[in-house]
């Protein structure tokens, strides 16, 4: 037995030893971390020139941490078979260097294969933005455990999460994912996701959590989102430059693993305008000598390498060093000081790197003893290189998770306005709308007929419904086909187009319309013409039907401002939090809705 392999040795003991051993193909290896696709069966997914083979990664490429990207929906034993198949080909690869396996988040309803899956078979939670609206740090350490307990029963042991941005540009396309715009609120937040993801210190039972987008990619230039030549640059109006790094300063003094920083250039700061990834002032400078994070640093995906994805060309995010070859590009990103290269599968041009002189394989070491630093702590090379797929079948999805994720999404919704009934025209009783009485005949638009069977009599036609209920998403600026469409950017207002079914519904019948919130919507025309407005984050039609008809009472605040017009936002300032001027809705709004016997959140 090797040194490496005793798990009674001190991990740094363990890590010194297999560092020694390995080539600098192998070391070359482990600094990259990219996607690799999983059959919705659990079999090992052919691979292509975006998403190579299993057999490519480990075997040709000594490739060894893979986030996963299902376009199915996986059963969760089928996911630990998978898990199980992967490492089973990486025991016998060299020195057997078990594969660390990630995920962006997988526990909402959004599926954007750039930033999270849908939940299928695990627990379904409101998106992150929802637990912004609930606003208890309590909350949100129960359902990071619960992430935990179902990542690590199906072998995902990175979590490509939490964002710790924040939501002050009300445009940005990523804003669903924050927690929301207000530094400190956000900080108690994430500082109970790490926890709950990792516990008090890293270990065999932790999911590392890898929090991102260092140092904030909230105040994105009119909103556009870094993914995009247009968005690339992040820009500080108001001079609220360190109010976005607080979270992270929460998120470190939790003990996060692993840091991501985003793809934007800071524009009129003190750093280079280069890429986050690309700037050693920002990764060795900032990150590492001003916080102390001596963690691994990984880089959002795409940084070296163009790309044709769905169709479409993409051109790497090497912003403000576009003119670099790659090789170049890789060498900048190493002495910036980042240790992994998300979305990448070139390990060879470390390789051509050190061999060229151009740098010292003593770097190379540097970051390889932080990643496998992690391997062995997470326990990979002992009792969790492989999981149990009939324990996965029975922890992940289970009841109580799931019940526990349906109560938040219904505490996660936030009653906007709840206006009298018209006091003689309709059968509705007199006083507030909300909640609704069960058994009445409901019209609906967005709200799937078999739920709202079990509340009340659903109706087709609206001259014989008491009220209406219609689910609407909050409005986007459509853009360009491929991957492009998964973002939803510009514009936050409806057009009277879209808006006017709605409105036509409205003046006919009472009406209570729902909003998908995934960024703060213009609801102005809806405000004063719905019978009640409510948003939601992620919420189904079970939760917000239970919220409705007065099953579950609900005390959802805003978790950003909502915006009068589309000419106060364009007005406000990209960094600072709720900046419009006369906002329909400020920060933390939201109404009271009992529950049975009166009972409130």
């Amino acid at each position: 037995m090797h040194a490496y392999q005793n798990a009674a040795l001190p991990v740094e003991d363990r890590v010194t030893d297999l560092l020694a051993r390995l080539t600098l193909a192998e070391k070359a290896g482990l600094m990259f971390h990219t996607m690799i696709a999983v059959g919705p069966d659990g079999l090992i997914a052919d691979g292509d020139e975006m998403i190579p083979s299993a057999s490519a990664l480990l075997r040709d490429r000594l490739i060894n941490h893979v986030n996963i990207l299902t376009f199915a929906p996986v059963a969760p034993e089928r996911l630990a078979q998978w898990h199980n198949r992967i490492q089973e080909i990486a025991a016998g690869i060299g020195h057997g260097i078990p594969v660390t396996v990630s995920t962006d988040p997988r526990h909402g309803v959004v599926d954007n294969p750039a930033a999270s899956a849908a939940a299928g078979g695990l627990s379904a939670w409101p998106e992150p933005i929802g637990l912004g609206a609930i606003k208890d740090p309590s909350l949100v350490r129960e359902f990071a455990d619960t992430v935990r307990q179902e990542y690590l029963a199906t072998g995902i042991r990175v979590a490509l999460h939490p964002m710790a941005d924040l939501a002050t540009e009300p445009r940005w396309a990523r804003t669903n994912g924050t927690l929301g715009s207000d530094a400190d609120m956000v900080s108690s937040l994430i500082r109970a996701y790490v926890l709950g993801l990792q516990g008090d210190t890293l270990g065999p039972s932790s999911v590392a959590a890898m929090v991102k987008h260092f140092p904030g990619a909230g105040p994105q230039k009119d909103g556009e989102d870094a993914h995009f030549h247009y968005g690339r640059e992040q820009v500080y109006p108001g001079g609220m430059w360190d109010y976005h790094l607080k979270p992270f300063e929460a998120a470190f003094e939790a003990g996060v693993a692993q840091v991501m920083p985003y793809y934007g250039i800071p524009v009129g700061t003190p750093y280079e305008e280069v890429g986050f990834s690309f700037s050693r002032g920002i990764i060795e400078g900032l990150l590492r000598q001003r916080y102390g994070f001596d963690g691994v640093v990984c880089t959002d995906w795409g940084l070296v390498t163009d790309a044709v994805v769905m169709g479409t060309d993409m051109p790497a995010r090497a912003w403000g060093v576009e003119h670099l070859d790659r090789h170049t590009r890789v060498l900048r990103i190493l002495e910036a000081g980042a240790d992994q290269l998300g979305g990448e599968h070139c390990p060879e041009l470390i390789v051509d790197l050190v061999r060229d002189g151009r740098l010292p394989e003593s770097r190379i070491d540097v970051s390889a003893r932080r990643i496998l630093r992690d391997k062995f702590r997470l326990g990979l090379f002992d009792d969790r290189r492989y999981v149990d797929p009939a324990a996965a079948a029975r922890v992940a999805g289970q009841s109580s998770f799931r019940a526990a994720g349906l109560s938040a999404q219904r505490r996660s919704i936030v009653v906007l306005t709840n206006h009298d009934a018209p006091a003689a025209g309709w059968s509705l009783p007199a006083g507030p709308v909300l909640p609704l009485t069960e058994g009445i005949a409901v019209h609906l638009d967005g709200v799937d007929p078999v739920v709202a069977a079990g509340y009340a009599k659903v109706v087709d036609d609206p001259a014989a419904a008491d009220v209406a209920i219609v689910r609407r998403a909050a409005p986007f600026e459509p853009r360009g086909g491929g991957f492009e469409a998964f973002f939803h950017a510009g514009r936050l207002e409806w057009t009277p187009d879209e808006l006017a079914p709605v409105l036509e519904l409205a003046a006919t019948l009472p009406t209570v319309v729902d909003v998908w919130l995934d960024r703060p919507a213009v609801l102005t025309p809806l405000a004063a013409t719905a019978a009640a407005l409510t948003g939601s984050f992620g919420s189904s039609d079970e939760a917000l039907l239970d919220v409705l008809f007065g099953r579950s009472p609900t005390g959802g605040t805003l978790p950003f401002e909502l915006p009068s017009s589309m000419a106060e936002v364009e007005a406000s300032r990209e960094d600072v939090p709720n900046d419009t001027a006369d906002p329909l809705f400020p920060y933390g709004h939201g109404l009271q809705l009992p529950g049975p016997g009166g009972r409130l959140p």
